[in-house]
């Protein structure tokens, strides 16, 4: 059986394109918001001015752009589909301002607005789809640039060339790479917030993270989900005669232990203390009573070396199904402890279900 250790399961999910669009939302909502309200006001304005120079073509295709920019700030204030709605404000702005520099009428200095480019775009839809559009209008910009001045030598000078090409270059590559720096330290500020720095196990924070996407997961396609509450019986005992040190390399040994018995798809996380959870997708309550069957038995087994020492452990657990037992984590959190009381109350060293 392939392991896969927890820390190693919460960075998968944390760098799981979804994830990442999660953590970026608010962010993003906000800069969307502010740049709909720039494009309307600076739509009106520019559409006044193209109008009084007799470029009525630009300046409707203005008035449409903030129009259309008023409608997306209604839309967008309770969409979940912010990246969708980025996309259909960024490719028709990007369109219109190609359509704006095209405009016979239009003078050089519309091209200043592709240094706009990349940063919108990366700060919007993120670094692979921004990189994407990046690419695509400015190599539009640019045709159009020598499309429309390329037989003018009072513009095609190399030094306001070289100027143009390394300052977009520049653009390009720092908005990039700021995304990408973004998005790792949000990954390890995340993962950070949601593992136990003991046993290098998810917390429950990300316990709850997790059972919320198995949810949904199990309301579309109906497969069973179990919760299994599991706590070390006597752990006061190690602490009290053995010291703190010594209650923390139990912990570890048992954190390591239960990695061997589970799947690369279940999620064993840190409640506090002794107390220790694991979820386990596709598993029925009788199927999860025979892993942690299997994990007691092999606590029971072995013994850890505490100061020289051979102790052996045991553990007690209580399970709940979703669905029969609760449809919360909360609910099926405070049943399955409810199980786990009854087990220590009947002896300890077992599994109720």
């Amino acid at each position: 059986m392939d392991i896969i250790t927890d820390s190693e399961t919460t960075y998968i999910m944390f760098s799981q394109p979804d994830y990442q669009q999660h953590l970026a939302r608010p962010y993003r909502k906000a800069l969307l918001n502010a740049l709909l309200i720039i494009t309307f006001f600076s739509g009106l304005l520019f559409a006044w001015i193209n109008f009084g120079r007799n470029n009525p073509v630009v300046a409707i295709a203005e008035l449409v752009m903030a129009t259309y920019s008023m409608i997306l700030l209604f839309i967008i204030r309770d969409t979940q589909r912010l990246e969708f709605w980025a996309m259909a404000y960024l490719l028709p702005f990007f369109t219109i301002m190609m359509v704006a520099m095209a405009s016979p009428r239009s003078t050089l200095n519309i091209f200043i607005w592709i240094f706009l480019i990349p940063i919108v775009a990366h700060l919007l839809v993120g670094r692979i789809k921004g990189l994407g559009l990046t690419l695509l209008y400015i190599g539009i910009a640019t045709g159009i640039f020598f499309w429309r001045f390329g037989n003018d030598p009072a513009v095609m000078q190399p030094v306001i060339l070289s100027n143009i090409g390394v300052l977009t270059l520049c653009l390009i590559a720092f908005s990039h790479v700021y995304e990408i720096t973004r998005e790792k330290t949000e990954q390890r500020l995340s993962q950070q917030a949601h593992t136990d720095p003991l046993t290098q196990l998810p917390n429950r924070a990300h316990l709850q993270s997790r059972f919320d996407l198995e949810r949904l997961r199990h309301q579309r396609q109906g497969n069973p989900l179990s919760l299994v509450l599991l706590d070390l019986d006597f752990f006061k005992r190690i602490n009290d005669t053995h010291g703190h040190a010594a209650g923390d390399k139990v912990l570890q040994y048992f954190a390591n232990l239960m990695r061997t018995a589970v799947r690369q798809t279940d999620l064993i996380a840190r409640l506090g203390g002794e107390e220790f959870c694991l979820l386990l997708p596709d598993t029925n309550a009788d199927q999860a009573f025979l892993v942690a069957e299997k994990i007691r038995h092999r606590l029971a087994r072995a013994a850890v070396d505490i100061e020289g020492a051979p102790v052996t452990l045991t553990v007690s657990g209580g399970i709940a199904q979703l669905g029969a037992d609760g449809d919360s984590l909360d609910v099926l959190t405070r049943n399955a402890d409810d199980k786990l009381y009854q087990a220590k109350a009947t002896g300890r060293d077992r599994i109720e279900r």
